[in-house]
């Protein structure tokens, strides 16, 4: 059974630094990634890792954030650094495994970690 356990949110003051962790079971992962939710608006994509290490960020973070990943833990990291108001959102691990042609991928998502940016 997947399982994705994420950890890391809270309170941080504009300017501040957070690390969150997404530990996940069940399974080896193609691509893991973090989004977020804020209210009143469409979950987005964060930044993504792949198996191999190539990485892709939003717009919005790049420079800001930072995604790793241990294979050996299974476990995917988002460190935040200089969070500004407009990064206060629900954040989500998400974890896809990909069969290959004809087979859709496998998506799965943890239960999210708040994040508030606030002075």
């Amino acid at each position: 059974q997947v399982q994705l356990v994420e950890s890391g949110g809270g309170l941080v003051q504009p300017g501040g630094s957070l690390r969150l962790s997404c530990a996940a079971s069940g399974s080896i992962f193609s691509i893991m990634a973090w989004y977020r939710q804020a209210p009143g608006k469409q979950r987005e994509l964060v930044a993504g890792i792949t198996s191999d290490g190539t990485t892709n960020y939003a717009a919005s973070v790049k420079g800001r954030f930072t995604i790793s990943r241990d294979i050996a833990k299974n476990t995917v990291y988002l460190q935040m650094s200089s969070l500004k108001p407009d990064d206060t959102a629900v954040y989500y691990c998400n974890a896809e495994i990909r069969r290959g042609w004809p087979y859709p991928p496998l998506d799965y998502w943890g239960q999210g970690t708040q994040v508030t940016v606030s002075s």
